[in-house]
């Protein structure tokens, strides 16, 4: 069989340093940091009391009152950054195929927020308060399914839930549905708003969460060797992905081409990373031999790279075993360090920049890289973004549960 070519023709962001791709990019390029300390609840009793918010998103722009009191968080950023992918993308939802467009979009956690305020109910007047909106508001698929809605996608619409590797997963698993012929377009990617109370108390006790409360923008700092966690984020990013026959068929301007994904499991622990980055090596690996690449092919590497100490040894680690001498020579960053961790979205705007960099011939750095570890040994980009030709980007995503996904994105050749 032949397999259909991907490329992406949309893309839409909301993220902590900036909502709107251009308004992203420019952050990330600047090394912006995104954090700050926590002002949507008290954080004084709470170990971590920094995060990434999406400060400049107001729910009255987007959605009518009705709209915005029913939607929860997470969906309002999903379907904001859906409803930008769609229009950069200039798909006509009303005269495609309907029933060859899909939605894969995940969520790590799903509404938090929704959940404490109806228990809080539930304590204080009893169970015949609880919202009748509270299941639509919380459960993980609603994100996707509001999407569906909107997009007029009647094709398969299915939700990722793999922790920090959801969007990743998502946007691969979209991948593979119009490489075999499934869909002709999948709208795909991540969101999250899990920046409440149970969500940093929840992380915080598991004393992954960065305690540099003092510092909010030195917080997330990947690779160096003073790291101590990494910092709450939310937002989220969506793309278009199409056919490449769809996408000339209709006169699309193409962005890039996604051309391998890798998805693996460790199999080792809830939290932590196999030691010696043996499911992120076979990640790396199925992506760039799904690609049908070298190596050597690949020009830049947006790391999963979380601030963590067992994380950024562990991925670095794994980039070595799979690269060889050649990992010393390609340029790997974290956008983490100015976004923050955004979880089951983290993936998708992660996608995105690298998208962003194969276009652009340019990576973001790694802010905050002030103190080298001798087990992060590679070039991180250290606090200035770096002009460079990115023919090939691969975007890394490793999640709770030891779930691995890489993706891998090329400049568009026809």
């Amino acid at each position: 069989m032949n397999k259909q070519r991907v490329v992406v023709t949309g893309m839409g962001v909301l993220s902590p340093v900036g909502s709107g791709v251009e308004k992203f990019w420019a952050g990330l390029l600047a090394g912006k940091s995104g954090i700050h300390r926590i002002d949507r609840f008290d954080p004084t009793d709470f170990p971590s009391q920094i995060c990434g918010d999406v400060r400049d998103y107001n729910p009255a722009d987007h959605f009518d009152v009705k709209e915005a009191r029913h939607l929860s968080r997470f969906i309002q950023l999903g379907v904001v950054a859906a409803r930008e992918a769609i229009k950069q993308s200039q798909l006509n939802t009303d005269s495609m195929d309907q029933f060859r467009c899909g939605v894969v979009v995940g969520s790590g956690v799903g509404a938090l927020e929704s959940f404490e305020h109806n228990f809080q109910t539930y304590l204080s007047r009893g169970p015949k308060k609880i919202s009748p909106f509270f299941i639509p508001q919380f459960i993980v698929n609603e994100a996707c399914g509001q999407i569906a809605i909107e997009a007029k996608a009647k094709g398969l619409a299915t939700c990722v839930v793999t922790a920090c590797a959801t969007a990743s997963n998502a946007i691969g698993d979209a991948f593979r549905l119009i490489q075999y012929g499934e869909q002709d377009i999948v709208i795909a990617g991540g969101t999250e708003a899990a920046n409440t109370p149970m969500g940093v108390g929840g992380f915080s006790a598991i004393k992954a969460l960065s305690q540099r409360n003092d510092a909010p923008e030195k917080a997330s700092r990947p690779f160096d060797a003073a790291r101590d966690g990494f910092v709450m984020g939310e937002g989220a990013g969506i793309v278009v992905l199409e056919s490449l026959e769809h996408a000339q068929k209709r006169g699309a301007k193409i962005l890039a081409e996604l051309v391998g994904y890798g998805r693996t499991s460790d199999a080792y622990h809830i939290t932590a990373p196999e030691p010696n980055g043996e499911g992120a090596i076979r990640a790396m690996v199925s992506a760039i031999q799904d690609a049908q690449l070298k190596p050597e092919d690949i020009s830049y590497i947006n790391a999963h790279g979380t601030s963590t100490e067992l994380n950024d040894k562990v991925e670095t680690l794994a980039i070595k075993k799979t690269f060889g001498e050649y990992a010393y020579r390609i340029p790997v960053s974290s956008t983490k360090s100015m976004t923050g961790h955004l979880l089951g979205a983290a993936g998708g705007v992660e996608f995105i920049a690298s998208v962003l960099a194969t276009m652009n011939n340019i990576v973001p750095p790694t802010i905050n890289y002030e103190n080298p570890d001798p087990n992060c040994d590679l070039d991180y980009v250290p606090n200035q973004a770096r002009q460079l030709t990115v023919n090939a980007a691969m975007s890394n995503s490793l999640g709770f549960g030891g779930h691995n996904a890489s993706l891998i994105v090329k400049k568009f050749q026809g």
